[in-house]
């Protein structure tokens, strides 16, 4: 099932189903293009994963973690799908595409073999990253949590609609950049939902980013990105850079 947060002509904010090429609400239908598709959830935090894949750590040139590198982006990093991002002007600017895993209920201390109960779906996910700012400080407030630093959508799929060898896409402007399978993650999806919890509650709509593959690249103004990910769908959206 994908489940799809938007709003109808009217204005007023639903949560329907989008199959084959409508979204229905109740008794109603409407064309996604007619429509405003807001992001997938509310989180009160993003928890992000670094180094997740062993050759975008290379790409990188960093060294393999040894447990899972977290990092935060807060709620107004969160944009949606088909939105314009205004990028910090004068900064290098990458896409990072990323599964996210989306949190259905309150949870803490959560074994591994226990977390796909408090997993409600997954959706596509850009971690955009200012690198000029990454690289020069310890908290990466400004290199990953500048407004709408995380795009993400169109869906939430259900778990059963992702294989475990999904295969994950990101072009821009029609270029494929990166392009890998979830097969590849280096802690898995039960193991960061047991590390995350051993030290903070996530909330229903929390949203964990599994980290990117290789293949990482800079964005300029007017570009736009695609990350398509088996299963879910393709997340779109512009950028802009003053």
């Amino acid at each position: 099932m994908h489940r799809v947060r938007f709003r109808d002509p009217a204005g007023s904010v639903r949560q329907g189903n989008w199959d084959d090429e409508e979204i229905t609400f109740a008794n109603d239908s409407y064309d996604p293009e007619e429509v405003d598709i807001l992001p997938p959830c509310e989180p009160t935090k993003i928890v992000c994963i670094g180094r997740n894949y062993a050759a975008h750590a290379e790409e990188r040139n960093e060294d393999l973690p040894d447990r899972p590198l977290l990092f935060l982006k807060p709620p107004n990093a969160v944009a949606g799908h088909g939105d314009t991002v205004t990028l910090p002007a004068e900064r290098y600017i990458e896409h990072e595409s990323e599964l996210a895993v989306v949190i259905g209920e309150q949870c803490r201390h959560v074994e591994e073999s226990e977390a796909e109960d408090v997993v409600a779906g997954y959706t596509c996910f850009d971690d955009l990253s200012n690198r000029d700012d990454q690289d020069e400080e310890q908290n990466w407030v400004r290199g990953k949590a500048f407004d709408n630093a995380a795009p993400m959508g169109p869906v939430l799929a259900t778990p059963d609609e992702v294989p475990d060898d999904a295969r994950i896409q990101l072009r821009v402007d029609g270029e494929t950049r990166q392009d890998s399978t979830l097969e590849h993650l280096i802690f898995s999806i039960p193991e960061l939902i047991a590390e995350i919890t051993q030290y903070m509650t996530l909330e229903p709509g929390d949203v964990i980013a599994t980290g990117t593959p290789e293949g990482v690249g800079p964005l300029e103004d007017g570009n736009t990105v695609e990350i398509e990910i088996e299963g879910i769908g393709t997340l779109e959206h512009d950028v802009r850079q003053p």
